[in-house]
């Protein structure tokens, strides 16, 4: 039987939301080992001027405990 944790992750990019999750994951990888998956719970950006200067994710990342 595998035990596994969820955590939540905020993250940002100035070139798109897929990349501010790959961002989340390669930054929880340095301190959590063993991630499974990884849910997108939310996404936002902020516009200035009319232009979306930067994308905000909300994810969820489950990985498994030893």
């Amino acid at each position: 039987m595998a035990v596994l944790k969820v955590i939540e992750i905020m993250a940002n990019s100035n070139l798109s939301w897929e990349d501010a999750a790959r961002k989340a994951v390669n930054h929880a990888a340095k301190s959590v080992k063993n991630i499974k998956s990884v849910y997108v719970r939310e996404q936002s950006a902020i516009v200035k001027d009319n232009e979306i200067t930067e994308f905000r994710v909300n994810l969820k990342i489950t990985f498994e405990v030893n």
